[in-house]
C-alpha cells in the first residue's frame, strides 16, 4: 500500500468520531497505519496502538507519538415537536452553528440511522426580546432533521450524539478545511512519521498513539501511557495560525514553520534535542510558550506513571473548534519529517542525557 497524504486525511475529515465515540474514524486510521507498522493494539478505552519495533537489543526502549483522534460536535438533550435542543461535546463556538449540515446518528430505532440534519434558529420576530440582536445562545438553537415529530420520537433519543457533516476542501495555496482538523491533521502527520520510519533503520521502539477523548480531559493522555510505558514521548495537537482576529505573538503562520512548545508540560532535554533536529535538517519551527499547562494530551502523558518526559510539537490551524478549520498540508508533511528524523537519530543511550535541570 502506497500511503497518499490528502486522500487519507479528506477520508478523516468525512467521518464522524467525537469524544467517546471514536470507532469511525478509528477505522479509517487502522487501514492506513496496518501496512506502516508491526502491530495494532487498542487501549481499554479505544484508544489505537501501532508498534513499529526498532532493531537494537532488547530490551529497547520506546518513544510514543501521540495524537488524539477524537472531535467536538454535539448530544441531543430534549426532544420538542420534533425539533432536537442539544449540548456540546467538547468546545464548540455557538456562532457558528446556525445553518450548519450536521448528522444526527439515530439510536432508538430497530437499526441506528444517521439522519441528515441543520442547525437553526428560530426568525428574530417569534424570539423573546431578551436573545438579543446578535449571535444567539445556544439555548435558542434547534436541530432540524425534516422529519415529522412522531417519526422523530420513533428514531432519536436524548444522548444520541450530533456530528458535523460539512465536507474537506481543497483551498488555493496548498491549504485544506475541514471539520475535524484538529486533531486529524496531526494523525496524517503520525501517519507521514510512520511512512518514513517504515523504510528506515531506527534502534527504538516506536508507538503511535490515536489517544480518545482529549476534547473532554485528555482522557487517552492520562490512560494510555500506563498501557505503553514509554521512556520519552513527543505529542502533536494544533495551535492558533495567523488569521482573522489572530496575527499577535502566539500566532503563528501557516506554512511557515512548527510551532515547539516550551513550558511546564515539556521537558527541557527534549526541547532542545527536537530543536537541533529542526536546525539540522532545515525544518523552520517557532518557540511557543505555554507556562502552565498547554490544554493538550501533554500534560496527560507527563504526570503518567512516575513522570514521562515530553516535547510537544504544533501544527497552525485557522478557525479553531469551527466546521471550516484550515491548515497548510507543507506543515503536517514538516511535523511528520521532523518526527521521523529525531527518531531515526536517537542513540540508545539517549535517556541518560536526558536531565530536567
Amino acid at each position: 500500500m502506497t500511503f497518499e497524504l490528502i486522500p487519507f486525511l479528506k477520508e478523516m475529515l468525512s467521518v464522524p468520531g467525537l469524544s467517546g465515540y471514536e470507532k469511525p474514524v478509528r477505522d479509517v486510521i487502522a487501514r492506513a497505519w496496518e501496512p506502516l507498522s508491526d502491530e495494532l493494539s487498542l487501549s481499554n478505552l479505544g484508544s489505537l496502538l501501532a508498534l513499529k519495533r526498532g532493531e537494537g537489543p532488547e530490551p529497547r526502549p520506546t518513544a510514543m507519538i501521540a495524537v488524539h483522534m477524537d472531535a467536538i460536535g454535539l448530544m441531543v438533550t430534549a426532544i420538542e415537536d420534533g425539533f432536537l435542543r442539544f449540548t456540546q461535546v467538547g468546545g464548540v463556538d455557538p456562532r457558528i452553528l446556525p445553518g450548519q449540515p450536521v448528522i444526527v446518528h439515530a439510536t432508538k430505532g430497530k437499526e441506528a440511522q444517521d439522519l441528515p440534519a441543520l442547525v437553526v434558529m428560530p426568525p428574530a420576530q417569534l424570539l423573546p426580546k431578551e436573545a438579543g440582536t446578535g449571535p444567539l445562545a445556544q439555548t435558542y438553537l434547534l436541530v432540524d432533521t425534516g422529519l415529522r415529530p412522531k417519526d422523530v420520537e420513533k428514531l432519536v433519543r436524548v444522548g444520541d450524539i450530533i456530528s458535523f457533516a460539512s465536507q474537506p476542501e481543497e483551498l488555493a495555496g496548498d491549504t485544506i478545511a475541514g471539520h475535524t482538523l484538529d486533531n486529524r491533521a496531526s494523525v496524517a502527520a503520525a501517519t507521514v512519521a510512520l511512512e518514513l520510519l517504515a523504510k528506515r533503520r531506527h534502534l527504538w521502539d516506536v508507538v503511535v498513539d490515536a489517544t480518545v477523548q482529549e476534547e473532554v480531559g485528555c482522557i487517552g493522555g492520562f490512560l494510555d501511557p500506563i498501557k505503553v510505558k514509554p521512556d520519552l514521548a513527543i505529542v502533536v495537537d494544533v495551535n492558533f495560525a495567523t488569521g482573522p482576529g489572530g496575527s499577535g505573538s502566539m500566532n503563528f503562520e501557516m506554512g511557515g514553520g512548527l510551532p515547539l512548545n516550551w513550558g511546564a508540560n515539556v521537558h527541557p532535554a527534549l526541547y532542545k534535542a527536537m530543536e537541533k533536529t529542526a536546525e539540522t535538517y532545515e525544518i523552520p519551527i517557532y518557540k511557543d510558550f505555554s507556562p502552565s499547562m498547554s490544554g493538550t494530551d501533554a500534560y496527560g502523558i507527563q504526570v503518567a506513571e512516575e513522570g514521562i518526559p515530553v516535547v510537544e510539537i504544533s501544527i497552525p490551524l485557522r478557525y479553531m473548534h469551527t466546521p471550516v478549520e484550515q491548515v497548510a498540508i507543507k506543515d503536517i508533511q514538516r511535523a511528520g519529517r521532523l518526527m521521523a528524523e529525531f527518531i531515526t537519530d536517537l542513540p540508545l543511550d539517549f535517556m541518560n542525557t536526558v536531565k530536567w535541570e
